[in-house]
């Protein structure tokens, strides 16, 4: 009988654990998806026990003022980590700071997710992939895409074999760029810096591509990665490109990335062919197929289920242990290391005007 209530005990204090909001840190407030953690507050699955900021003046001045106590917040990451003890941080700054991060989480234990890309270059990205290994934390890469319903709808035919052998994968992602889509000042200040961002849109939008493709040829590296790079808007946007074609070549496969922030209006879709039919994931719900010359009318993709339809509800699970975060994954280090060899590669490939063998 006491084994019986020593073990109920156990489950009990394991089931509240799981319950219980996951503790975060928040490092950085310049970045506009910042409105994200609010919205985890408000649904419970997190608690922000402390938040880092270096500018003094965005310290008290962003979306999580008022929402989290005064005292939380600190100037001093390292302090911030060890006052408040974080089960995990969330990186919200400039895609270089991310580096910062995980040298100061890293040793300290503390799990990282970043908002997509990895990094700034491939160079921090490495020592990045080095520290979280060596310390034995989880790295993750936050994309909208990956909680979008009609891309794990795409995956999952693949998968199966419904399109038959994959040949052609067109991947579209930007919006009229974000001066004129209204971003804030202070997020602009770093999207627009080539050293603080890596680059403009081919960065910015150029990575949504390279992670699905990563995921939907199930973690293949390109053979060759050509990339054109274009500034439609210097006046706007001077010190980097606005507009990002980028060919890869996985021999049998081709994919084609259009990153801008030159289209009349915003977008993240995708064309998947084979030689079987092919899909157009439309809107995060949303898609158009054919099947062996059949046309599919427009339908829905079902509903993604929990952990796996937000980023935090994803976090909390991965951090405590609940689901195991696969190489593959659209969140995984292993997935966005290569996402910035591609990155990296097209950058490149675009200064010398030819392609670059991976």
């Amino acid at each position: 009988m006491k084994k019986v209530l020593l073990t109920l005990a156990f489950l009990f204090c394991i089931t509240a654990l799981q319950a219980r909001p996951l503790r975060i840190g928040v490092a950085g407030v310049t970045h506009d998806h910042l409105g994200g953690v609010v919205s985890a507050l408000q649904g419970g699955d997190v608690e922000v026990v402390g938040v880092w900021e270096a500018d003094p003046r965005y310290l008290h001045d962003n979306v999580l003022v008022g929402k989290v106590a005064d005292k939380l917040f600190y100037s001093d990451l390292g302090k911030m980590l060890d006052k408040t003890k974080p089960e995990a941080v969330v990186a919200y700054g400039s895609i270089k700071e991310h580096l910062e991060v995980v040298k100061a989480c890293a040793p300290r234990g503390i799990h990282v997710m970043v908002e997509k890309p990895l990094g700034a270059t491939l160079q921090d990205a490495m020592q990045m992939a080095f520290l979280a290994r060596h310390y034995g934390i989880l790295l993750l890469t936050n994309y909208e895409t990956t909680w979008y319903a009609s891309n794990a709808y795409v995956k999952k035919q693949v998968e199966e074999g419904k399109l038959g052998k994959l040949v052609r994968i067109d991947v579209y992602d930007g919006h009229e760029g974000p001066a004129e889509i209204g971003c804030s000042q202070k997020f602009l200040d770093w999207l627009t810096d080539p050293d603080l961002n890596g680059g403009g849109a081919v960065i910015d939008f150029g990575c949504y591509g390279a992670n699905l493709a990563t995921w939907l040829l199930d973690g293949e590296v390109p053979k060759q990665v050509f990339a054109v790079l274009r500034q439609n808007k210097p006046s706007v946007y001077p010190k980097v490109d606005d507009d990002a074609e980028i060919m890869l070549s996985y021999g049998d496969v081709t994919v084609n990335i259009g990153a801008s922030w030159c289209w009349p209006t915003g977008r993240k879709d995708m064309y998947v062919y084979g030689l079987g039919g092919y899909l157009y994931q439309r809107t995060p719900e949303r898609l158009q197929a054919m099947y062996k010359a059949e046309a599919v009318p427009e339908f829905s993709a079902p509903a993604l289920e929990a952990p796996y339809d937000n980023s935090f509800r994803y976090l909390k699970a991965a951090v405590r242990g609940e689901i195991e975060v696969h190489p593959n994954d659209l969140s995984a280090l292993e997935n966005n290391i290569t996402v910035m060899r591609i990155l990296d590669a097209a950058i490149t490939s675009a200064r010398h005007g030819g392609a670059v063998t991976l």
